[in-house]
């Protein structure tokens, strides 16, 4: 699979003002900017990140197909351990296709989120949706192929 991050402005200016229904972020030189698209290419998780003070990358906000989902807590996010190795952020959203990472990251965002029950409910329902097709994806990877 591949999931998506992305950049949504700077945590102190922006967070306060996040829905689900957020479309933009004010930047730095006081200027509505519109998100960028998600990529056509990304077919598992969307997560939306912003920056802290310090160059602090934190997850605010979580996405799949069925799910949007605006955190109570924001979440730290550890380059490696939680979106893979040689993965550099940008102004671009970026692809990651390491899904133990996302999985690690999801995890430890529910856990962050846990005593906001609507929010730990939604977060469970999307790790649910995502370990079943990841289980999917595997299972269609071992399958015998037909001769041709």
């Amino acid at each position: 699979m591949r999931h998506a991050l992305m950049y949504v402005g700077g945590f102190e200016r922006n967070f306060p003002n996040l829905s689900t229904s957020t479309t933009s972020f004010t930047g730095t030189d006081g200027k509505e900017h519109a998100y960028q698209p998600w990529p056509s290419s990304a077919d598992g998780l969307r997560l939306s990140y912003m920056e802290k003070h310090g160059k602090k990358f934190v997850v605010v906000r979580v996405g799949d197909d069925k799910s949007d989902v605006v955190l109570k807590n924001e979440m730290v996010m550890v380059p490696g351990e939680h979106f893979g190795f040689n993965t550099r952020l940008g102004s671009e959203p970026t692809l990651v296709t390491d899904d133990t990472a996302i999985l690690k990251m999801l995890e430890d965002i529910a856990k962050k989120n846990a005593e906001h029950k609507e929010v730990s409910d939604e977060l469970l329902n999307i790790r649910a949706r995502f370990k079943a097709k990841v289980a999917e994806g595997r299972a269609a990877a071992k399958a015998p192929r037909k001769p041709r």
